[in-house]
């Protein structure tokens, strides 16, 4: 088997998967947006404002009801314990 013969296979397969995830996004989203109306039913009963995004640590709840300094609460050159903490950038004055 020659190098471009692996090539083109590992070419073909990353093809095929990544088509295989277009196709489960799509199918997701059209789930997601026919259960939105009842997600909107939900939010409003239970009176909630903001969206949710994780629940591991209360800094990476959401940005707008964190306080800027809660991550460094342990030291400023702490090691970060939760993985979601890396989803928001550190707010410069």
């Amino acid at each position: 088997m020659r190098p471009v013969h692996l090539l083109l296979a590992i070419v073909f397969v990353l093809f095929v998967a990544d088509t295989a995830l277009f196709f489960h996004a799509r199918i997701q989203r059209h789930q997601f947006y026919a259960n939105k109306k009842i997600l909107d039913i939900t939010t409003a009963g239970l009176g909630l404002t903001d969206l949710c995004v994780s629940t591991e640590a209360r800094y990476t709840r959401h940005p707008a009801v964190s306080d800027k300094i809660v991550p460094f609460m342990d030291h400023p050159g702490a090691i970060e314990h939760f993985p979601t903490g890396s989803f928001w950038a550190p707010a410069f004055p």
